[in-house]
């Protein structure tokens, strides 16, 4: 079935000013903002319980410059965070986008405390790969699924309803114009909802195999880390449209998924002083690049697999974070004496392995420079006892989408905008350019609550502006 249908002589059974698909942090923001502005609001999310992407991340918002910031002494600012996220990307990324959602990312922290409750932290233990200021925000419990629990305990405040179990299958237009969408049920039923305006917030397509393969073969066989709903369908719909899409080879990669366990290992390990090696027991790159880019590292070693190498020290603040401490549980952990009892535990070759921590011990010291380019004088050397973990690379979500203008509307490839289609998140071009390597960490959910927020305020003010 085409994934367009024409909406002449289509019966809707319901209708919303705004409708959106997707119930993740993009499409509940969007709601939020929406509903604040006076639209009639709808949600659609495919599954029984809403949880996306944004359950499976670690949670962390960057965004600048916040109250939050200032109670702790960062002085930050919009411009710098958009800096930031442009050096990371080489200046390859969109800077219309780039700006907008910089813009927009303290006021929309700020606002989702004041008017909706949010209760954020900054963290400053560490400052994250590519970032200049401690700007990462975060509910207390400092996980995805916090933030999702939070975010719909906001939404349902509202009166917003939000509608399971609602997997969108094709769009009704009349010409280049949404009227509704096809809606399947998991009894086989079918509905049919129209709309004034669409908001896209369905994330990318890192569940699509054949997608994957096609904009970012080298991930093909790569652990899948996000939501198997992310199909891009997004992509699909907006193409059908006559709609742009960009920088579709760009991706969010980690290099530290625990082995087989499944779990995501927080890179403050690396950036703290923590090393990765492979089989042999060697370094292979610069492990404070970034862990997006790292995926690409690790997969590349012998049976796509690495060892986190660290210390008690590092064990410690890994503890402060759910899912250590849930890989931990799990057993993931190695724990070791000396370099021969690590050797033995870990299957690694005893005296590379002992070569390779005195190395970087001599590099802590000052008395040699990293052949990788990484500065290891400013953490403490790693000594015994250590700590180990099997790690793989893995593929976390997409970042390229529909190229968006700074309303989040949806752009036609002559850059003219679609009449009443809005995108976020991964549905949308994020700000991470056409490579993994232009990933600044928390792109996926800085793009996620600021675009969600644009979308919804210009949807609904469109919207009631229409005849």
């Amino acid at each position: 079935m085409s994934v367009i249908l024409p909406a002449a002589g289509v019966r809707f059974q319901a209708d919303a000013e705004v409708l959106i698909i997707g119930a993740g942090a993009c499409g509940l923001v969007a709601a939020l903002a929406a509903r604040q502005s006076g639209s009639d609001v709808l949600v659609l999310e495919r599954d029984n319980s809403p949880s996306g992407s944004t359950a499976l991340s670690s949670g962390f918002i960057p965004a600048a410059p916040t109250r939050f910031q200032t109670a702790q002494g960062i002085e930050d600012s919009s411009s710098l965070l958009a800096h930031d996220i442009q050096h990371k990307a080489q200046g390859q990324a969109v800077q219309s986008i780039v700006e907008a959602v910089a813009a927009a990312s303290g006021p929309t922290i700020e606002w989702l405390a004041d008017t909706h409750g949010l209760e954020w932290v900054v963290l400053d233990d560490f400052i994250y790969p590519g970032h200049s200021r401690h700007r990462m925000h975060a509910v207390p419990e400092r996980t995805g699924t916090a933030l999702m629990t939070r975010l719909l305990s906001a939404v349902e405040r509202t009166g917003t309803p939000i509608a399971t179990n609602a997997h969108v299958t094709a769009l009704y237009t009349d010409g280049d114009e949404v009227k509704g969408v096809a809606v399947a049920r998991p009894d086989g039923s079918k509905e049919h909802i129209g709309c004034r305006r669409l908001i896209l917030a369905c994330n990318g397509y890192g569940g699509n195999a054949d997608m994957v393969a096609k904009h970012i073969p080298e991930m093909s066989d790569a652990l899948y880390f996000g939501h198997d709903g992310n199909q891009g369908d997004a992509v699909n719909w907006g193409q059908a449209l006559g709609a742009a899409p960009h920088h579709l080879s760009g991706y969010q990669g980690h290099g530290s998924v625990a082995h087989p366990h499944g779990v995501l290992i927080t890179w403050a390990l690396m950036m703290e002083g923590g090393i990765q090696v492979n089989r042999s027991g060697k370094r292979f790159s610069n492990e404070h690049e970034g862990y997006s880019e790292q995926a690409v590292h690790v997969l590349d070693q012998p049976d796509g697999i690495a060892w986190n190498i660290y210390d008690t020290r590092l064990h410690k603040l890994g503890l402060d974070f759910d899912d250590y401490r849930g890989a931990s549980d799990m057993g993931a952990v190695i724990t070791a004496g000396d370099v021969a009892e690590l050797a033995l535990a870990t299957g690694l070759p005893a005296e590379q392995l002992a070569t390779t921590l005195g190395g970087i011990n001599d590099m802590a010291a000052g008395n040699q420079p990293d052949p990788f380019g990484r500065d290891f004088t400013s953490k403490p050397a790693v000594t015994p006892p250590y700590c180990a973990i099997k790690v793989t690379g893995a593929l976390f979500h997409t970042q390229g989408g529909l190229l968006i203008d700074k309303t989040a509307r949806v752009l036609r490839t002559d850059g003219t905008g679609l009449p009443n289609l809005y995108a976020g998140g991964g549905a949308a071009c994020g700000v991470s350019g056409p490579e993994c390597s232009g990933y600044l960490s928390g792109n996926g959910l800085l793009t996620a609550v600021a675009l969600g927020r644009i979308a919804g305020e210009n949807a609904a003010v469109t919207g009631r502006q229409a005849p």
